[in-house]
């Protein structure tokens, strides 16, 4: 575990150089315009209702653009990721924004011990975020961890049926488990989601699928109650290349035929009793 980490680690700290460069991730939008947010939280605002006034605490926080978006909304971030790259860019992009965020450095297996527990009203994931984690039961005990009783779980993630897929065959197909796993899988690209200008040279990476009722149970065996649960046909990225079309509305992808064939994404939301 500890070397698949350094290796995912080696290759985000490449990729946040690279995503803030990027115009995908909007850093001068972000500057420029007081009332921008990401896609990702703007495509989750009816389900994530009034966060203002509340602590927050976003784990995987990346270059933190969900961050920012979360602090606009009158959230008291914090942010926390393993990659001190990634954390510099999203300091950078605070700054910028006028967001006052708290940034730590630090496996998110260590949140609870790093940040403190029963410290937040609110534990945030963005999309993209549980694949790199080998234990679904592990990631939910910090999600406890740092809650209040009340304290509620939001997260937004591409669906295990979209990570079972084979994104190179078309059309695509399962190749991949849909159910947690012990040993990674290895992949090996230079490429990454957004737009970049050159290829990554830290290219491979150890990821795990998590099932939907993996997920689910992990989070009712830490005593906290499922409220919401939708799952959509979109994601913020071209998962499939050549298979999806882009949304300009909501800036998602899905698949060009019968979108319906595939849960792509899902929004997840849990309360911790008290």
């Amino acid at each position: 575990m500890t070397d698949s980490f350094a290796l995912n680690r080696a290759n985000w700290n490449e990729r946040a150089e690279l995503h803030a460069a990027s115009p995908d991730y909007a850093f001068e939008r972000f500057a420029s315009d007081p009332a921008h947010l990401s896609g990702v939280v703007r495509f989750d605002r009816p389900r994530l209702g009034d966060v203002a006034g509340l602590r927050g605490v976003h784990l995987q926080c990346h270059i933190g653009t969900d961050t920012v978006s979360l602090a606009r909304l009158g959230a008291t971030m914090t942010g926390l990721d393993f990659s001190g790259t990634a954390l510099a860019e999203a300091r950078r992009l605070a700054s910028a924004a006028g967001a006052a965020i708290d940034f730590h450095e630090a496996n998110v297996y260590d949140a609870v011990e790093v940040l403190g527990a029963g410290r937040f009203d609110l534990v945030y994931t963005g999309i993209g975020a549980l694949c790199w984690l080998p234990s679904a039961a592990r990631w939910a005990s910090v999600v406890a961890g740092l809650l209040r009783p009340g304290g509620r779980l939001f997260i937004r993630e591409g669906h295990p049926m979209l990570w079972a897929l084979d994104a190179d065959a078309t059309p695509a197909v399962p190749k991949y488990p849909y159910f947690e796993h012990a040993e990674p899988l290895v992949f090996d690209d230079p490429g990454t989601y957004v737009n970049v200008d050159r290829p990554i040279a830290n290219s491979v990476t150890h990821s795990w699928n998590h099932s939907l009722g993996e997920i689910i149970t992990a989070l009712l065996e830490q005593g906290l109650t499922l409220t919401g649960l939708t799952e959509h046909d979109s994601v913020p990225w071209e998962a499939l290349p050549g298979q999806m079309v882009r949304d300009d509305v909501t800036e998602e992808w899905r698949l060009k035929e019968t979108p319906s064939r595939l849960a792509a994404s899902y929004t997840l939301q849990a309360v911790k009793g008290g």
